[in-house]
């Protein structure tokens, strides 16, 4: 093992010890905020084995999206939407313990053996590719599928109108008012007390 595979081995050890750590914060930490941020560790940890299987553009991806976005997004969900209520004891929560370690244990049996079931050797000696892959995302992104990324931003940009009408809908009134409003350019009406006051004072 030369130096580059040794520390290529050392940065997959600590990554991998950070993003199990993280995820299992994620779960057993009480308060939710601390699970957020900690969620976006776990994220953070994922970009880095991006970054050791030289894909650039994911890793990129990762970070930008996923700790940049959904993170951010939760984090604001958590602190606009943070009901503090009493701890209820839920009725038959033994159940629910119990069926959550099963399905745990099967998706950790399956991930297993497929781990295990696959063959990670490389079969020959591939000539390494000096272009960068974000370079090719992008040709292929403006030549070769153009119109279905151009397709997803309109789908996009949809979506973001829509979700302002929804979040504006509250502010709408439900009915339009049909009361005649005086122009701005009127006199406004003299009140009848004066009225009176200043035909009596002519007629006396």
């Amino acid at each position: 093992m030369d130096l580059a595979q040794g520390v290529q081995f050392v940065s997959f050890a600590l990554l991998s010890i950070m993003m199990i750590a993280a995820a299992l914060g994620v779960v057993l930490f009480s308060n939710i905020v601390y699970s957020a941020f900690l969620l976006g560790g776990v994220f953070m940890s994922i970009s880095g084995l991006y970054l050791l299987l030289n894909a650039d553009f994911v890793a990129t991806a990762q970070v930008l999206i996923y700790v940049g976005a959904v993170n951010v997004l939760i984090l604001f969900a958590i602190m606009l939407v943070n009901k503090r209520e009493d701890f209820k004891v839920l009725p038959n929560a033994w159940f629910r313990k119990i069926a959550t370690a099963l399905v745990c244990v099967g998706l950790f049996a399956l991930l297993s053996t497929m781990v295990l079931s696959t063959s990670w050797s490389i079969p020959g000696a591939s000539v390494a590719n000096t272009e960068s892959s974000i370079v090719l995302i992008g040709r292929h992104f403006f030549s070769d599928f153009l119109l279905p990324f151009e397709l997803a931003s309109v789908f996009l940009l949809m979506a973001m109108v829509g979700a302002i009408i929804l979040a504006r809908r509250d502010i709408l009134p439900d009915e339009v008012p049909t009361e005649i409003q005086t122009p701005v350019l009127s006199l406004p009406e003299r009140p009848r007390e004066l009225v009176s006051s200043s035909s009596e004072i002519s007629n006396n």
